[in-house]
């Protein structure tokens, strides 16, 4: 008998007894079902008015139906009644960050973590936002924390935050592994799959991002150049909420769509095992807003990593990474779970069937214009946590080394801006160098993009859906591959297109390279002359080449 099963004759021995609500209410939720878990905890609720732990599981039920509001009143009362409980503490953390409140969101973190310092787990919430936030106080120290913990197995640690680490490819695969064992034991595995394979092979893909969203965004072209596939019958399960974005409505298109957003995992599994999927490919991971449950009940025969999450799952019911032969080398493969499948080209596909429309004016953008004393626009559209005190000192070094340039950033939550600029003054910088770009639809963000001289990366977590949006855009970028899969996307994509005088090898290297570039109006204008004929040529933004790469990949999976 399972836990949920337990909790349930629980309450139906002991129906007057608040706390077998309350565990039958976590049960519920962890199982996925939030209609369910929300009802054991208001039946709680009237049995122990303002009890804290049942305003909390009722505000983690409004969380997961996506009534954000309403979830951060039931934590906020519940945190009230209970506020010496960091447990609590922190999934106000957590709906704070998504109703938009990022200051008081850092601070429900650190006061969770003020009340137990010793736990890694809540050190790493607070590391994670405060990169966000480019709150760098306590970086160091939180960080060492946060890897010795994961080094040692002490405590389960977000995979996805992790990889902002300057952690080894070793310790991503220990991180991973310890965040799988947790779900690995609340999860029973299906029966396993018996249907046959028919003359197409059935691939299902899992996401909560089939819209206007990265995943949506590269992989839409490939779906469609798959559509007319003789090998593959493509099926999409969206765990995202249906919505009207162009993406959507061209993914919903291009392939069967299966809509299970808000179903209990085991229905999503159901679903899944129903359509006779062959191969199940995640796209999601460890990334957030996933699923991870309902691949570890192995609903598919074949199950893979692909795309969104860079990095190995560590977990046992994924078979195969597919990735490419840069930013999955040999060197690496010891420290991925999974079997690696290497696409000829690189394994990110895009959206070559975008247009981009015309640019606003440098003055609508808040850019400089170009004149005698400069005007290069460096750029670096990479979310704000990958955006650490290395990446900046490199790039604000470029800045003081090319006159009258400036670095276009993404706007980032709470007082982000504010601290980059902070920073940049503390660089001998003027912080009034920094441009900002507040978030765009995706075809203004194209459009804007086209200022853009040259993209300085970031590492240990590079830019991926960045990177190639700037080089379909005509923006080179600059990077240093690292060591791990997440820090040689970028890598990847200038390795495929022909431009490996893009990937350096030292920070030195990194800003003389910039530096050159930015001061030579006419070797940055050779350069994206260069990048132009290679991104009609190179095959790295050939989607039919990719969908037909894709399927060879597929079948040897389903096959071996």
């Amino acid at each position: 008998m399972s836990e949920r099963e337990q909790s349930r004759a629980r309450v139906r021995h002991e129906p007057d007894n608040a706390l077998a609500w309350i565990l039958l209410s976590e049960d519920e939720l962890d199982a996925g079902d939030a209609r369910a878990g929300e009802a054991a905890a208001r039946r709680a609720l009237a049995l122990a008015p303002g009890h804290p732990e049942a305003l909390a599981r009722l505000g983690r039920a409004q969380w997961m139906q996506h009534r954000r509001e309403e979830a951060a009143v039931s934590l906020r009362a519940a945190a009230a009644n209970a506020p010496h409980h960091p447990g609590i503490t922190v999934w106000l953390g957590h709906v704070l960050e998504d109703i938009g409140d990022a200051e008081a969101a850092a601070d429900a973190y650190a006061r969770a973590y003020a009340l137990a310092p010793g736990e890694p787990q809540i050190a790493a919430y607070l590391l994670a936002w405060r990169r966000r936030l480019c709150d760098w106080r306590d970086l160091d120290a939180l960080a060492a924390q946060v890897r010795e913990a994961v080094r040692t197995g002490r405590a389960m640690v977000e995979p996805f935050a992790f990889l902002s680490e300057d952690s080894t490819a070793a310790e991503q695969l220990q991180c991973a592994r310890i965040r799988a064992s947790t779900i690995a034991r609340s999860v029973r595995p299906l029966p396993p799959a018996t249907h046959a394979r028919g003359e197409r092979l059935r691939v299902g893909f899992l996401s909560n991002g089939f819209g206007a969203h990265p995943t949506g965004l590269l992989t839409v072209a490939l779906f469609e150049a798959l559509r007319t596939s003789d090998a593959l019958d493509t099926h999409l399960f969206a765990l995202n909420r249906d919505e009207e974005s162009l993406v959507a409505q061209r993914l919903r298109a291009a392939a069967r769509w299966h809509d299970v957003a808000g179903l209990a995992h085991a229905q999503v599994a159901q679903r899944i095992r129903a359509a006779g999927i062959d191969v199940l490919v995640d796209l999601r991971g460890w990334g957030g807003g996933g699923a991870p449950e309902v691949l570890a009940m192995r609903p598919a025969p074949v199950q893979v990593n692909w795309l969104a999450y860079p990095g190995t799952s560590g977990a046992p019911w994924i078979d195969y990474v597919l990735a490419d032969d840069f930013v999955l080398p040999d060197a690496l493969a010891p420290h991925y779970s999974e079997r690696v499948v290497r696409m000829p080209r690189c394994f990110q596909p895009s959206d070559t069937a975008r247009g981009i429309p015309p640019a606003p004016s440098r003055a609508e953008c808040g850019l400089p214009e170009r004149s005698a004393e400069g005007g290069t626009v460096f750029c670096c559209f990479n979310n704000s946590y990958k955006l650490n005190p290395r990446s900046m000192r490199r790039a604000l070094a470029v800045l003081r080394e090319v006159p009258g340039s400036v670095l276009w950033l993404l706007s980032g939550p709470g007082r982000a801006d504010e601290r980059l600029r902070d920073f940049a003054r503390a660089q001998d910088v003027d912080p009034q160098r920094l441009v900002f770009m507040p978030k765009q639809p995706h075809a203004e963000y194209m459009a804007r993009l086209q200022h853009a001289d040259l993209f300085l990366d970031t590492e240990p977590y590079n830019a991926h859906t960045t990177a190639s949006d700037a080089l379909w855009a005509g923006c080179p970028v600059l990077t240093r591959p690292g060591e791990t899969f997440a820090a040689r996307v970028a890598g990847s994509l200038n390795h495929h297109l022909g431009m490996a005088s893009m990937n350096v090898d030292s920070d030195a290297a990194f800003v003389a390279r910039a530096v050159e570039l930015g001061r030579d109006t006419r070797a940055l204008a050779v350069l994206r002359e260069e990048l132009a004929v290679r991104r009609r040529d190179s095959g790295l933004f050939d989607m039919q080449g990719f969908a037909r790469d894709f399927v060879e990949a597929v079948r040897g999976m389903a096959l071996a």
